[in-house]
């Protein structure tokens, strides 16, 4: 039940610092990136590395290697500091400044400072402009296709994230997972909110695999044996719009695959309700819910797998 999560995660806060735990997971920082991106302080005008860098690729985040910006959103605005007129879908977070003027920038991922926005400056057709600290980023080039290891990526939502990613991290050809939440309306949605049924988004995972070693119906089965796709009110004892069963495709082959499967299950005699949309974007779930039972040593207690195919 709901209560219980929330019971076994007030119990886990209790016994960790959050922030420190989390700090764990970030690149360590010199005095002067610290002023800048803890701290919030600004580097000096044309001294940074990238004001009038031109190199093509994506700016990550210093403090915890997130991307930020793609270097096609980058231009000249001549102000002293690197400019975008956009950023990575989710990857940015607004607030207003400390001067109760200006709106502050920060990674969605660490919090750490980048700078600030200005809009109806008129630079651009987005009309937008994020003057960033080049200190506040690292810079990640561009890599021609053959030099890139092919990935692929699936986005499923089928109740508590936590027991999903304990059996999607031990599939064969997984790369990588990172669960979250999505398919809502609600930018930078926390646990909270999304447990208050008020944002539209499912619990979710991503999950980066390699197609040379597995394929994307075998990871779409896999979702399928690892709930109960006819269960209409959530998952096993979890209750709730945030448990239920949702495949999100992000190409028309993987609709299809997902059609096929509901197709094969409903032959058989199940009334699957499993949704299938497109992907949105997936806002990346608080840091203490990343690789949950690998940190605490527990076991799934609402997915168990079951031969379906």
């Amino acid at each position: 039940m709901l209560m219980n999560r929330i019971l076994i995660l007030i119990l886990i806060l209790m016994g960790m610092d959050l922030h420190a735990q989390s700090a764990a997971h970030r690149n360590p920082l010199t005095a002067e990136e610290k002023r800048v991106i803890v701290n919030k302080g600004t580097e000096r005008p044309w001294t940074g590395e990238y004001t009038d860098f031109k190199g093509k690729g994506t700016y990550l985040c210093k403090w915890c290697d997130a991307p930020l910006y793609r270097s096609e959103d980058k231009f000249d605005s001549h102000c002293g500091w690197p400019s975008f007129d956009d950023e990575i879908p989710g990857a940015v977070k607004r607030q207003l400044d400390a001067d109760g003027h200006r709106v502050e920038i920060l990674c969605a991922n660490c919090g750490g400072h980048l700078g600030h926005v200005f809009e109806g400056e008129g630079f651009t057709a987005k009309d937008t402009r994020h003057c960033v600290n080049s200190i506040s980023m690292k810079f990640k080039p561009y890599q021609p296709m053959e030099n890139q290891k092919k990935t692929e990526t699936a986005i499923f939502a089928c109740g508590c994230f936590w027991g999903v990613q304990h059996y999607f991290d031990k599939a064969p050809g997984v790369i990588s997972t990172e669960v979250g939440y999505t398919g809502g309306h609600k930018a930078n949605p926390t646990y909270k909110e999304v447990c208050s049924h008020t944002t539209g988004h499912v619990e979710a995972i991503k999950v980066a695999f390699d197609p040379a070693k597995t394929t994307f119906e075998d990871l779409a089965k896999l979702f399928f044996e690892i709930h109960d796709p006819t269960q209409t009110n959530g998952q096993g004892p979890d209750i709730g719009p945030q448990y239920l069963s949702e495949a999100f495709y992000f190409d028309e082959a993987q609709k299809a695959t997902i059609e096929k499967l509901i197709s094969i299950l409903k032959s058989k005699g199940l009334k699957v309700v499993t949704k299938v949309r497109p992907a949105s974007t997936f806002w990346p779930a608080e840091e203490y819910h990343q690789e949950y039972y690998e940190k605490t040593g527990g076991t799934p207690y609402c997915h168990f797998r079951t031969k379906r195919f």
